[in-house]
């Protein structure tokens, strides 16, 4: 029998709508029965179901395994190692770290396709329906179309970023056309991610309520997202239209840098004003391991935290798993920066000194995340906690968007005043003196200020430092910038093999 793929059936299609937002966060999820999707969408109250449910794919921290994406990216980068029980814990980590990664690796390739796809379909349905929705106001009908758009154009991002060669879907598929879609050029992809959030951009808010709304997308966050998109384009004859964009957030009301650099990534601190794109996570389901897969907590919290870990400020009635250690690369980079402290936590140091106790895993270094770390004072108290941590990913901050404005203004040849003025800024909120502005300089202080935290990879592989950086985890030039499409959507399809993984 031919199997479905993830790419056309994308767990949306024609069965469940089952996600509603309820008033104390937008993005709290319920279940509210079964109803098909030919009968949906007849009410407002239905669209803006259909709207939470295109978001949510962005807070899966678990598809068919373990991928929260912030361990995947930091694991692949030279940040940290894959870590875990053994060199056999979780197979897709192990491949993506030492660079081994095939179309039949489990987990890592499968669930980031899965995730991506999986809210394009939702988005697509939604554009879909939306048009006809009776009783939905015009404003409502715009806002609702410009942030299916914002996140369709971020799902591709993520996709074009990870896999290079993906199809491009602009509308729910027929059944006939399930396996003769053909994978179309990046440039293609990268198009349309710009006409998507050209397109959103006007029609989004300034802000939202960050009680009742946050992790719903802003102008800002489009803004932001256009220029990014833009920089990684690698055309350096646009860059100074990439710092426009980013000058239009970097310069806003809205948003300013924290004071102090930990406030940044406190758990209880969502939404503060340098965040400009959050990715949400709640444990309000209070999901168990029978609810596999795609939990809304933040798991990764949980793949970082030391193993076997008893003693004070970590929580440890569900002990870490111990993923992701922090290479002593990064440590030596940091132990004499500000951010160091916000950023890595010595647990083999503690450990000796008889301040707590913990099982080395495999690749330890002793050094782990500590961004994202299980702290006691935020573990959940519904459902299995190691499933439910609420920590928020950030995944644009107005931190990296000055240093990108920077970066583009140096490439273009723009302000190379305002470009230092910018990465002053990032240096000074944490007490350190001014660096001539280079591309060097700005690249290492990417490296520095927004450690762990997703970016490096990406950064190693569109600067073309990637080859050289990560040649001692077996990184292969012309193959290991994109993943290989999964196995699984290959058979029966059109789709081909990325170059160097058949």
């Amino acid at each position: 029998m031919k199997r479905t793929t993830l790419l056309y059936c994308a767990l949306f299609a024609g069965t469940v709508l089952s996600v509603v937002a309820c008033k104390k966060s937008f993005l709290t999820v319920n279940p509210e029965g079964t109803q098909t999707e030919s009968d949906y969408y007849q009410t407002p109250d239905e669209a803006f179901a259909g709207l939470v449910a295109a978001y949510n794919p962005l807070s899966w921290t678990v598809v068919s395994s373990y991928a929260p994406k912030m361990v995947l990216l930091s694991l692949a980068s030279d940040e940290c190692y894959s870590g875990g029980g053994s060199n056999s814990d979780n197979p897709g980590f192990q491949a993506w770290n030492n660079y081994t990664l095939t179309s039949a690796t489990p987990n890592v390739p499968p669930d980031l396709w899965s995730r991506n796809f999986t809210g394009i379909y939702r988005v697509n349905t939604m554009l879909g329906k939306i048009g006809d929705v009776p009783g939905l106001t015009a404003d409502l009908k715009a806002q609702y179309t410009a942030e299916m758009q914002f996140l369709r154009a971020y799902y591709y991002f993520d996709l074009v970023r990870e896999f290079g060669n993906v199809p491009l879907i602009l509308a729910v598929l027929d059944q006939s056309q399930f396996y003769t879609q053909l994978q179309a050029k990046p440039a293609d992809v990268y198009a349309q991610i710009e006409k998507d959030l050209t397109a959103a951009i006007p029609n989004l808010p300034a802000t939202v309520d960050a009680a009742t709304e946050g992790g719903r997308v802003t102008k800002g966050a489009a803004q932001a997202m256009l220029g990014k998109v833009i920089i990684y384009e690698n055309n350096n004859a646009r860059m100074q239209e990439a710092a426009t964009d980013l000058e239009q957030v970097n310069t806003s009301p809205n948003y300013h840098l924290l004071p102090n650099y930990a406030d940044i990534f406190d758990p209880g601190n969502k939404f503060n004003a340098e965040s400009i794109f959050e990715v949400v996570h709640t444990a309000a389901a209070g999901k168990g391991w029978g609810n596999w897969p795609n939990f809304d907590g933040n798991v990764g919290v949980q793949m970082v935290g030391p193993r076997g870990y008893t003693g004070p400020t970590f929580e440890s009635a569900a002990a870490g798993y111990g993923f992701a250690p922090v290479t002593l690369d990064l440590v030596n980079l940091l132990k004499n920066d500000p951010r160091y402290a916000a950023t890595i936590v010595n647990i083999d140091s503690l450990s000796k000194a008889g301040v707590c106790t913990y099982s080395p895993g495999y690749l330890n270094t002793g050094y782990f995340i500590r961004k994202y770390a299980p702290l006691a004072a935020f573990q959940g108290t519904v459902g299995n906690i190691e499933l439910n941590w609420t920590n928020d990913e950030i995944e644009i901050r107005l931190a990296d968007t000055y240093l990108l404005e920077a970066e583009a203004l140096i490439r273009g040849g723009g302000d190379a005043g305002r470009a230092q003025t910018l990465l002053d800024a990032v240096r000074s909120r944490v007490g350190l003196a001014s660096v001539p502005v280079t591309l060097d300089a700005i690249y290492n202080e990417r490296r520095m200020e927004l450690a762990t935290e997703g970016h490096r990879w990406f950064d190693l592989v569109r600067t073309g430092q990637a080859a050289t950086v990560l040649a001692s985890k077996g990184f292969q030039p012309n193959k290991n910038e994109v993943l290989p499409i999964p196995l699984s959507e290959l058979n029966n399809t059109k789709l081909v093999q990325n170059p160097g993984y058949n």
